[in-house]
């Protein structure tokens, strides 16, 4: 009896992919950073030469959209070539940026069409965001450059992640509501990176349940996660191998199969995975790309 040869593994491609270029950031958001990035981290083995490949094998594969994330992913030195290239591909391009500084050839770069911007706030007032991200000042910067944007009519999605208490998270929303801002989004803390508190363990709990589905992510060290917060969960690797490859293996499929699925029920911005063990609660986290993420950095 002649046995046919094992169809191939449909790539279990998602349509959104987060590229965590660097670990450098001038903040270090000691409360909730989940790359534990900041000043002195570098950029991983990553070349810009081997992100680019990376993106164009994205494009092939159907990927839509990227988000370059860090750390701060303007920080790294072939960050302008890396966003020109996936526009060249026929990507849309998402900037995950702390908005702390931003030099003035990005700003043109950000009014392209295709790219768009996300960053994080903490609190209507200088204390309360700075003691969040850990550097006197982020607030006043970040504040006027979320402003800057808006006024250059550059789409910005804005996420406030409750950290601390009395963090003044519904008027920082009001704050951002007033200034125009239409795309402002709160989630709680996810336990990963400086949030993991004692000796506690990320679990597949803290996601939302759209990871490797909907969302994947590259890491600095060229690490294939379901998501950059799902990171304690490696598919696979990218610098000796397509994603084409990461995509269709065993490994990939197993880590999909581990996290358990959304809620189904429209359950707007409360939706969660369906855990029973966490009463399908939660809010929704990084895998859907209409919230922010703990601070990268």
């Amino acid at each position: 009896m002649t046995i046919a040869p094992e169809a191939p593994t449909k790539p279990l491609v998602p349509t959104f992919l987060e590229l965590e270029i660097t670990r450098r950031c001038q903040l270090t958001c000691p409360s909730l950073c989940f790359v534990q990035a900041g000043p002195t981290q570098g950029h991983g083995v990553m070349s810009a030469a081997d992100w680019k490949r990376i993106i164009t094998e994205a494009a092939a594969l159907g990927v839509k959209k990227i988000q370059l994330i860090g750390g701060e992913a303007t920080l790294h030195p072939g960050f302008v070539e890396i966003v020109e290239h996936a526009l060249g591909e026929g990507l849309k391009v998402e900037v995950f940026s702390n908005l702390f500084r931003v030099r003035r050839d990005h700003w043109t770069l950000f009014e392209r069409p295709g790219v768009s911007l996300a960053t994080s706030y903490y609190a209507d007032t200088d204390e309360g965001h700075d003691e969040v991200t850990g550097r006197e000042g982020s607030h006043a910067e970040t504040r006027a450059n979320i402003i800057e944007a808006h006024r250059r009519g550059i789409r910005i999605r804005v996420g406030i992640v409750d950290v601390l208490d009395g963090q003044r998270v519904e008027q920082a929303r009001a704050e951002l509501e007033g200034l125009g801002i239409t795309e402002v989004h709160v989630d709680r803390v996810r336990a990963v990176g400086n949030a993991v508190k004692g000796e506690g363990l990320p679990s597949t709990s803290e996601l939302c349940g759209r990871c490797a589905t909907g969302t994947a992510a590259v890491l600095a060290d060229g690490t294939v996660t379901p998501c950059v917060l799902a990171r304690f969960l490696p598919a696979g690797q990218v610098q000796d191998a397509t994603l084409e490859r990461v995509f269709t293996s065993p490994q990939w499929q197993q880590v999909a199969a581990s996290i358990p699925a959304a809620r189904m029920d429209p359950c707007g911005p409360d939706c969660g995975p369906n855990d029973d063990s966490q009463g399908g609660g939660g809010t929704c986290g990084p895998a859907d790309d209409s919230v922010i993420p703990n601070s990268a950095g």
